[in-house]
């Protein structure tokens, strides 16, 4: 990666699903993941960045209170972080149509491909791409459900995905 990217810095949140990890570089966040997929961080980290360290660090206002405000019930409040996701063009179209995603919406991997334009079949590649996702929760990967409305896999596990889900408003009319 980019030689010029300040020192990656690690630091945790106390969110209400446990403490979250979440990694940046000077005001960019390059990562954001569950305490308990500290593996899954550290491979992507490390193919993403292969000769660099993280150092502990204290989370910066700049991502502690997006995060309080999401968790406090403000739910959209991720707008100007900046973000620095890696992946392959593919993987960055489908990260940034998460985004738009609204809290208390869902889509499937199938709506994702057609709305990107791309065939039917293209929803296993969709499916991939969401499952590689580096930054939980702000790009909302847990918005994604199974193409009948069911719960499907989620990295943090589908109790977390359900209390995401039911956080921003999800099935209160009509969800499972």
């Amino acid at each position: 990666m980019d030689a010029s990217l300040p020192d990656l810095a690690r630091a945790a949140f106390p969110s209400p699903l446990g403490p979250l990890h979440l990694v940046f570089a000077g005001e960019t966040l390059l990562a954001l993941d569950f305490d308990d997929n500290d593996v899954r961080l550290d491979r992507m980290l490390a193919k993403r960045f292969p000769h660099r360290t993280t150092t502990p660090a204290r989370l910066p206002v700049w991502l502690a209170e997006p995060l309080e405000a999401y968790f406090a019930g403000f739910l959209e409040p991720f707008g100007d972080l900046a973000l620095l996701t890696g992946g392959t063009p593919f993987q960055r179209e489908v990260w940034r149509y998460l985004q738009r995603l609204p809290a208390g919406e869902t889509s499937t991997y199938g709506a994702i491909a057609t709305a990107l334009n791309k065939p039917p079949s293209t929803s296993r590649a969709v499916g991939a791409a969401v499952g590689a996702n580096p930054i939980a929760i702000i790009i909302p990967c847990h918005r994604i459900v199974g193409a009948k409305g069911k719960l499907t896999g989620y990295a943090g596990g589908l109790e977390r995905k359900r209390w995401l889900l039911r956080h921003e408003g999800w099935g209160r009319e009509g969800g499972t």
